[in-house]
């Protein structure tokens, strides 16, 4: 290689790389910023908004210790001879603790004493992801018990158990809850049969950061003339194909499966901004609604296998306009449905 082309592929690794940062810290203002204009976090998975300021904050220590630590960066060296240098990049660490605070506000948005945002009473966190949770918080401390208990010099030998693998934990933590993390909200949508409420905009941000970031570990690694640059990377390497996959789905469902789906939004004149669809996330489906409906009255009827809203349309007795098997023990319609004329908008 050229002297000339490898200050080429140095610059354009580095433009990738604030680029794809850019692209990946920008996804994380539209999903926020749709919930406080809707004042409601309908349509949003509370598992991914739990689970994922773990995976950052793991993310976070994963490249500021191949960064800034000379004991990982040494063992690292010494576990990869032919390419010493790790493909842990400044923006890579930026990127992360920028992504800590937003997924922390974002997570705070279902608390609604801080915010004032509507939250359905059964978007709880589920066992499933608690425990997803609460193993990943436990597994480092696992790996630093067999490294202090396995390594013969207290995990300093890169031959054997060593402080690397610590890290290492925490990068394949970050990885298995980037898998996770998505399919409560790939089923949520499958669930409503809609993605409004989900900012498509998040997504559209999210892939083009994952194609990016994938672009700049495989120019690192050609710079190199060593592809165990990417191997050594694994977190990186899979986390742009885990994103690219999941964020296809996504723009599946959002442009194709349920494009017509609509929202609800309180005609000009009428007052507040209702913040919510009426679909699956409230148990009711929104499909048999005319395009405009004054609500004179709103009730429910709840066994224990189905809730039922029923809305009084102009010059109507009362009008099934959705139903939807669910589990749900009390539920406010009334405090999300005011009196008040109504009109479907494409989301």
């Amino acid at each position: 290689m050229t002297p000339q082309l490898e200050i080429f592929i140095n610059a354009l690794s580095r433009l990738l790389g604030w680029a794809y940062m850019l692209c990946w810290s920008g996804s994380f203002y539209p999903q926020p910023i749709t919930n406080w204009k809707r004042k409601s976090t309908v349509g949003l998975s509370i598992d991914l908004s739990t689970i994922n300021p773990l995976g950052f904050v793991c993310y976070a220590i994963y490249t500021a210790s191949f960064l800034y630590s000379p004991v990982i960066r040494s063992q690292y060296a010494a576990r990869h001879p032919a390419a010493i240098e790790p493909t842990v990049r400044f923006n890579d660490l930026a990127f992360a603790a920028h992504a800590v605070v937003m997924c922390i506000i974002m997570y705070t948005q279902f608390w609604p004493f801080i915010w004032g945002l509507h939250v359905p009473r059964f978007q709880r966190i589920s066992w499933t992801m608690a425990g997803l949770f609460w193993g990943s918080v436990l597994t480092p401390l696992v790996v630093v018990a067999v490294v202090l208990a396995q390594s013969p010099d207290g995990g300093y030998d890169p031959s054997s158990w060593a402080w690397i693998d610590v890290i290492y934990s925490f990068s394949y933590i970050k990885l298995l809850i980037t898998i996770v993390k998505y399919m409560p909200q790939v089923a949520l949508n499958y669930k409503r049969q809609s993605t409004v409420g989900w900012n498509i905009g998040t997504i559209l941000l999210d892939l083009a950061g994952g194609v990016l970031s994938m672009l700049q570990l495989v120019l690192d690694s050609s710079l190199q003339s060593d592809w165990s640059g990417i191997t050594g990377n694994p977190v990186k390497l899979l986390l742009g194909n885990v994103t690219i996959f999941f964020d296809a789905i996504f723009c599946i469902q959002h442009y194709i499966l349920y494009r017509d789906t609509t929202d609800l939004k309180r005609t000009p004149g009428s007052g507040e901004q209702t913040p919510l669809l009426i679909g699956q996330d409230d148990a009711v489906g929104a499909r048999s609604i005319h395009n405009a409906l004054t609500v004179l009255a709103v009730g429910v009827g709840v066994n224990d296998s189905a809730l039922m809203m029923r809305a009084v349309g102009v010059g109507a007795n009362y009008t099934i306009i959705g139903e939807a098997d669910v589990h749900i023990p009390s539920f406010d319609l009334g405090s999300l449905f005011p009196v008040g004329t109504y009109t479907r908008f494409a989301p």
